[in-house]
């Protein structure tokens, strides 16, 4: 017999693994843009690992807390694992404990942002503007200075550390 509980957390399950793995395909607003860096899709699954093609190219989202890159909090230099285009500076990452690497600004002409229309509602979209690969979303609930948490997936970058002097 099912009752409310079970129900609500039957769903809330179903929901969390749909979401994890990219179930609920979206068609960003960007998608008709020109980038500098382009690929077939068969060429991007050449380049990629699957769980990067799901995030980067397919506007996928990692499960929380699974990237190894939101607990690094050495110097460095995040990339985009689809280009290798500097997108974020270590100085701006923050803990927002949510479970993905988050950032108050990226590096100025680094990315782009577009308007993605989902399952959960509109929010804005966080892409490479070099290749167009989904990064993750920004949301206007950060700390200081900016007020701003850009919400990446771990998955869609790099990491280089800064070179010690």
């Amino acid at each position: 017999m099912m009752n409310r509980r079970t129900l609500l957390s039957r769903g809330a399950a179903v929901l969390t693994g749909a979401l994890s793995v990219g179930s609920f395909p979206r068609s960003p607003s960007h998608a008709a843009e020109t980038f500098e860096v382009t690929h077939t899709d068969e060429e991007w699954r050449r380049v990629l690992t699957p769980d990067q093609h799901k995030v980067l190219r397919k506007h996928g989202t990692e499960r929380a807390g699974s990237s190894p890159l939101d607990r690094e909090s050495r110097m460095g230099t995040f990339a985009c694992a689809g280009c290798d285009l500097p997108v974020y500076r270590s100085a701006d990452k923050f803990d927002s404990g949510t479970g993905w690497p988050s950032f108050t600004r990226p590096i100025e002409g680094a990315v782009g942002t577009s308007e993605d229309r989902g399952w959960l509602g509109t929010r804005t979209e966080v892409h490479c503007r070099r290749c167009g690969s989904h990064l993750g979303h920004v949301f206007n609930d950060g700390p200081k200075p900016t007020g701003l948490r850009y919400c990446m997936n771990g998955v869609a970058m790099t990491f280089s550390p800064a070179e010690a002097s």
